[in-house]
């Protein structure tokens, strides 16, 4: 059973030159905006295979000289399969890492036990247990130090590494503000290891490895740039779209405290190992025309001409053949003989991905529409991550697909239980203690001592403590709450809505179980019951703890078992739409069906979100962005809404967009 074909998914058909070019004249030609050697690989398990066959090498040619093998290693998410990969090395290649020498590039700090969530431990589980380094060899920051002590022992660590003739290879992954191990934005290229305070952005990011943003520390020790920069080689990882901004800034941009992983542009063997999404935002993946000639596919030209009109400000149909030749767009010109030929074609296409119909409009010609006219009604059905990403994503979709007679079914697959403050608990416990004592012929003493037991646990509970199975019970229950009254104002019979609390998301962590084929199952058993004629899932494969991206993978795989059954023929009837939520929207060059939205249907969406009131200020989180979620889906669908606009199309209020997932 494949559990991860969304790595598979692939917008738009990237020519294999761009990411593997065949010879050095056409690398040096589609690389000429790159500042640091970057290799782009089409998914991740290619990149870990390059990045640990480099590491082997060096380990193994040191060992024939009867050397150390010197690494500094992170402990970010992104590393993570290149040490799985090279545990296997060891495990089954039989690989000895006997003469490695680790320096772990950073630690928290304050930490008053080693053991309890350092740096080091989530370096030890994720690697040095696994191989046979010997315990001596392994170096890191300490994190239990006196802080009047601190700066006498970042010099010790500095000598310590250069006591084994420095680092042979640095592993790094690439935080959100740019940030390499923790040098943070400001931090300056002669920076030496050193205790840093940690922004809020970081400590999210790390909060990962943890179980709520609150226990992570607010400082690390950290090895300093020109640490690093001292390596005698580099590798810098990410994976997945979520990076990709940071990618093209590090690599194209230029050299800038403001974002610390650009110094690497400066040293003379850093290398940067990317997936395609991560690779996105480089300009040989985004805009090709600008570094060779291109093979225009239509997604090519729409992409192209979209670019065109940011660039001179111009709607599509404005567009000159001088806007397109001084803009490097000759090419276009000698394909479709003038730029108005371009225009009209690119202008059409995206003028057939608008429609107020998103289950299709019955007795109408549906040749140009992105949904087709029947069966009318259909069978829908929203798969929802959390219970409330469907209104939050599409809120306004779903209240068209009502309304528009469809028979709409959403199933939430997780029960979002950690995504509940305790003060929420406390509120519902206070209601129902004080019913209980109003109604006391009905009193209950396992309510009255599970109230008591579940208010003491909350008082005296610890940062980063886990709840208990109750209090994730009763959170679970908040959420579902919610999403029945949301369902119940967008007129969604409560029969129709599904709770699969899929086994995955049961940790009680932020980090979650991977999934399983028991997660498949109960998806493909609830699309088996409806055989629907069109479903909707989440294309947020960046979301920041990567709920979004297993949730798809569940229902994608569902889907690829289901397509091997006999008896299948409902299935070749059932489109599939991908949407996206609050951290993103899809490049409009990619959008195959836009719902637009009045001033009172974004209202009806935006009370339809209100509903999650868990959700809203005191929800854990938030993350960086301070808006708020039914904030940050109008900003979103405004925007997509104003950039439709100034192409030349009409002015809508807001718009929702759909990219279709082809499984068959």
């Amino acid at each position: 059973m494949d559990l991860n074909l969304s790595s598979q998914i692939a917008l738009v058909d990237i020519p294999q030159k761009f990411y593997n070019p065949t010879s050095a004249v056409e690398h040096s030609e589609i690389t000429r905006a790159e500042k640091i050697p970057t290799d782009i690989f089409p998914n991740t398990e290619q990149a870990v295979i390059s990045i640990a066959d480099a590491v082997v090498k060096e380990v193994l040619f040191k060992q024939s000289q009867g050397k150390y093998c010197v690494l500094g290693l992170g402990t970010g998410t992104s590393l993570t399969p290149v040490y799985t990969e090279l545990i296997r090395r060891y495990t089954e290649d039989k690989i000895s890492f006997s003469n490695v020498v680790v320096f772990n590039a950073y630690e928290y700090f304050p930490l008053k036990d080693v053991d309890n969530h350092s740096s080091i431990s989530q370096l030890k589980e994720r690697f040095l247990n696994h191989v046979d380094i010997n315990p001596q060899n392994i170096f890191t920051p300490d994190g239990t130090v006196k802080q009047e002590n601190v700066h006498s022992y970042c010099n010790l660590y500095e000598q310590r590494i250069a006591t084994f003739g420095g680092i042979d290879i640095m592993l790094l992954g690439i935080g959100r503000s740019g940030n390499i191990a923790t040098n943070e934005p400001g931090s300056t290229r002669s920076s030496s290891t050193r205790l840093m305070l940690l922004d809020a952005l970081v400590r999210e990011e790390m909060s990962m490895s943890f179980h709520t943003s609150e226990p992570v520390p607010p400082c690390a020790v950290t090895m300093g740039i020109s640490t690093i920069l001292n390596s005698k080689k580099i590798f810098l990882t990410a994976w997945g779209e979520e990076k990709a901004e940071m990618i093209r800034q590090t690599v194209e941009g230029k050299v800038t405290d403001v974002i610390p992983a650009s110094y690497l542009q400066t040293h003379n063997d850093a290398h940067v190992v990317v997936d395609l999404p991560a690779a996105s935002k480089l300009s040989r993946i985004i805009t090709p025309w600008l570094v060779t000639s291109c093979v225009w596919t239509d997604k090519l030209v729409r992409s192209a001409l979209v670019w065109l009109c940011k660039q001179v400000n111009k709607p599509i149909l404005k567009l000159t053949n001088k806007d397109y030749n001084e803009n490097g767009l000759s090419e276009l010109l000698a394909l479709y003989g003038s730029a108005y030929s371009a225009n009209i074609k690119v202008f059409n296409d995206l003028q057939r991905t608008i429609t107020g119909w998103p289950g299709g409009k019955p007795n109408a010609d549906d040749e140009y529409r992105p949904e087709r006219e029947k069966p009318y009604p259909k069978r829908v059905l929203v798969f929802s991550p959390h219970p409330d990403d469907d209104v939050i994503s599409m809120g306004g979709t779903i209240q068209r697909l009502v309304k528009q007679n469809h028979d709409v079914h959403i199933a939430y697959q997780t029960s979002g239980n950690i995504a509940v403050g305790d003060e929420e608990v406390m509120r519902f416990l206070h209601f129902i203690n004080g019913f209980n004592q109003l109604f006391e012929d009905s009193a209950d003493k396992t309510i009255t001592t599970k109230y008591k037991e579940i208010k003491q646990f909350i008082l005296n509970k610890k940062a980063g403590e886990l709840d208990t199975k109750d209090i994730l019970t009763i959170k679970g229950l908040i959420r579902r709450g919610e999403a029945r009254t949301a369902c119940s104002f967008n007129k969604i019979p409560l029969s129709k809505v599904h709770f699969l609390d899929l086994p995955f998301y049961e940790s009680g962590k932020i980090e979650k179980l991977p999934i399983s084929e028991k997660d498949v199952f109960i998806v493909m058993d609830l699309i088996k019951e409806l055989k629907p004629h069109q479903i909707y899932v989440a294309g947020d494969l960046a979301d920041p703890h990567g709920t979004h991206k297993k949730c798809t993978d569940v229902v994608f795989a569902a889907l690829n078992e289901l397509k091997k059954q006999e008896n299948n023929d409902w299935l070749k009837d059932c489109r599939v739409w991908m949407y996206r939520g609050a951290w993103a929207e899809w490049e409009i060059e990619n959008i195959e069906m836009c719902v637009p939205m009045s001033p009172e249907e974004l209202l009806a969406k935006r009370k339809s979100i209100l509903k999650h009131q868990s959700q809203m200020e005191s929800a854990p989180f938030l993350g960086n962005d301070e808006r708020l979620f039914w904030q940050r889906a109008e900003d979103r669908n405004r925007a997509t809404a104003n950039l439709y606009h100034a192409l030349g199309f009409p002015c809508y209020e807001a718009m929702e967009a759909f990219v279709q997932y082809r499984y068959l």
